[in-house]
């Protein structure tokens, strides 16, 4: 179902301390193809976060979104909403579009759990 990642967009210019150590809250963007479609993501803290708007969008575009919250809420996916250097990243790599003020994000973890999850699930009628 998942795939390994295509490659990287590049990396935010990271803040480095006279220790070499990078700061809190610096991560880098790519791109996964996740069931068959293009998903860009930043690598935040060792974990892949996935923007809600372009998984709910792309990914589960023939789905009602009220379908997808309730699953959400049934599997406990708690989403955690982005800071606006991470916007403005995602913006950069076409995930969310350039018009957003806010963003929300899932971590690869629950995407998987939600896409096994919307397995069942059909296309609208």
């Amino acid at each position: 179902m998942f795939l390994t990642c295509e490659g990287t967009f590049g990396i935010v210019p990271a803040t480095m301390d006279y220790g070499g150590e990078a700061r809190p809250g610096d991560f880098h963007a790519g791109y996964q193809e996740i069931e068959g479609i293009n998903l860009g993501y930043l690598q935040i803290n060792g974990t892949q976060m996935f923007a809600l708007a372009q998984v709910l969008s792309d990914l589960f575009k023939d789905i009602p979104r009220t379908t997808i919250s309730k699953k959400m809420e049934t599997l406990k996916i708690k989403s955690r909403r982005c800071d606006l250097k991470e916007l403005r990243t995602l913006k950069a790599i076409n995930s969310v579009p350039t018009r957003a003020v806010k963003c929300s994000l899932i971590s690869k973890a629950d995407l998987e759990a939600l896409c096994t999850s919307c397995k069942s699930l059909g296309p609208r009628r």
